[in-house]
């Protein structure tokens, strides 16, 4: 958390930047241990400060601003951050703070609680060795069914796990993994090589329904309320959540057995065990 849609949804909110030129870029004073910034601050500044955002992109779970440099600002939220046009939840975990020219004022803000968010400038050099597609797969909501079935179908791992994997497609995280394979009936461990090609094609159109549901209702805002969209306001999906989050509730689906949770790779995963047999 954040995954593609809660990042799409990040994206779409502070696209008004684009046009802008980065003004300066200050990182509020903090007692707190302060986020990865690559380069040092200094250097990161000297580059962008003068520049024009051109645009303003999306790659996997980070949101890019691509200036006329041909460099891209890249945001890495993680666990738990955001980049913000309104005022943070708290002023406390407030990491970096860019100011652009024009007018309404604008400001982009990167926002993370738990510190584990990263923000890089990178050369488009830089850019295809750390992020290219031998680093990154396809984007989640770009990849066909003939393409995912051709990257995991000889995969041993749980098809759960394997939705994880960067890798192999970009921006599917915990929770919409789950959500994903309840809406298809298919059990979270089901190793990839056993998947029907008809499976391909349905696990295909759920991960593309299920993430477009999710952006329509602006991501998903859990119960400790960190995740909020640019504009400082929740997101709504988490209402149509049929699996994740719900361990001992009745399946909205079948409404004949309980959600269960159990743990892979050292993650949550939620099912319903009447709904996704094994």
């Amino acid at each position: 958390m954040p995954e593609l849609p809660e990042v799409e949804t990040m994206r779409r909110c502070i696209a008004p930047v684009c046009g802008r030129t980065i003004r300066d870029v200050q990182q509020p004073p903090s007692k707190l241990q302060p986020i990865k910034i690559s380069p040092r601050l200094s250097t990161f500044r000297r580059r962008v400060i003068g520049r024009r955002i051109v645009a303003v992109e999306r790659l996997g779970k980070r949101v890019l601003l691509r200036l006329d440099s041909d460099e891209r600002i890249v945001f890495e939220p993680r666990m738990s951050g955001l980049v913000l046009l309104a005022d943070p939840p708290d002023r406390e975990h407030l990491r970096l703070v860019f100011d652009l020219s024009g007018r309404p004022v604008r400001r982009i803000l990167f926002w993370n609680m738990r510190g584990l968010g990263v923000v890089s400038l990178l050369s488009p050099r830089r850019f295809a060795e750390q992020l290219g597609p031998g680093k990154l797969g396809p984007d989640a909501l770009e990849m066909s069914a003939e393409e995912l079935r051709r990257r995991l179908q000889s995969s041993r791992r749980a098809v759960k796990v394997a939705l994880l994997d960067q890798q192999v497609l970009a921006g599917i995280g915990n929770l919409y993994a789950s959500e994903i394979l309840h809406r298809i009936g298919v059990h979270p461990e089901l190793s990839c090589n056993r998947l029907r090609r008809t499976q391909w094609q349905r696990l295909q159109v759920s991960i593309q329904d299920v993430l477009q549901e999710a952006i329509a209702h602006q991501g998903s805002t859990l119960g400790d309320g960190t995740y909020r969209v640019a504009k400082n306001e929740p997101g709504n999906f988490q209402v149509c959540h049929r699996v994740y989050g719900r361990e001992g509730e009745s399946c909205i689906t079948c409404g004949k057995a309980a959600i269960l949770r159990i743990v892979q790779t050292q993650r949550s995963t939620f099912f319903c065990p009447r709904c996704q047999r094994r």
